[in-house]
């Protein structure tokens, strides 16, 4: 099966101090853990630093905001923020129930390198009205498409956040990189991997194993909002 999904209601919620972290879709890529992260109202976590690892949070459900030592940022709408691997403390503060990704990806010699050569300034916060907009040619005339992280800013990450109504991507298959999936909004969708097709809503996670031709589709009046996660399969030097 070319297409692996887990479903909102079946991602477990164990809680501890008002905190609750679970593993999506382990071993879908070596060196890939990716985790849905649950804070309740008034409850504040530090989250695990990584010497070796790149930790990229999007908080997708929710009000609060993050702290680091020079600044705060409040989270009112969709957000995103990269942790300074161990280099800076950090804590994630919930004025409301809130629901956030956790994604967390190996540095290996040559990725460290790379950074080292050339990366954003560390730590990072965007909310998503601060993201930028670009045009893709794979997608519809009315599809949306902002982007989060680019080529070479983080390791070997890139995201971004597409919306649409009635349409949507039709993709070639990159075989460069793998993606992942994360259903926004009210998104009612359909997911094509080669010839496979499952229904895709807001809170599912999904993976596409790099190089197989995708879609991310939906029918007149229902919507595609999802936010895209990609990593290089290889080194950025052999691509």
């Amino acid at each position: 099966m070319a297409i692996a999904i887990v479903r909102k209601e079946d991602m477990k919620a164990e809680f501890v101090d008002g905190f609750a972290k679970t593993e999506l879709l382990p071993g879908s890529f070596p060196g890939v853990y990716n985790y849905k992260c649950y804070l309740k109202a008034g409850y504040t976590v530090s989250p695990e630093k990584y010497a070796d690892k790149s930790a990229v949070y999007c908080f997708t459900s929710g009000t609060g905001y993050v702290t680091t030592p020079n600044w705060a940022r409040n989270i009112t709408e969709l957000s995103f923020f990269v942790a300074d691997f161990d280099n800076s403390d950090f804590a994630i503060h919930a004025a409301t129930d809130m629901e956030f990704l956790c994604l967390v990806m190996d540095m290996s010699e040559e990725d460290k390198k790379a950074q080292d050569a050339c990366h954003t300034t560390l730590p990072f916060f965007a909310s998503f009205s601060e993201c930028r907009e670009y045009t893709q040619d794979c997608k519809g005339p009315h599809t949306r498409s902002w982007q989060v992280l680019y080529r070479g800013e983080i390791g070997r990450n890139l995201m971004g956040v597409v919306k649409a109504v009635g349409e949507g991507t039709v993709e070639k298959g990159h075989p460069a990189v793998d993606q992942w999936n994360y259903g926004l909004d009210n998104a009612d969708f359909t997911l094509t991997v080669e010839n496979e097709h499952v229904a895709h809503h807001a809170g599912d996670w999904s993976f596409v194993p790099a190089g197989l031709d995708h879609s991310l589709t939906a029918e007149p009046g229902k919507e595609v909002a999802y936010i895209w996660f990609e990593r290089f399969v290889k080194p950025l030097t052999d691509n």
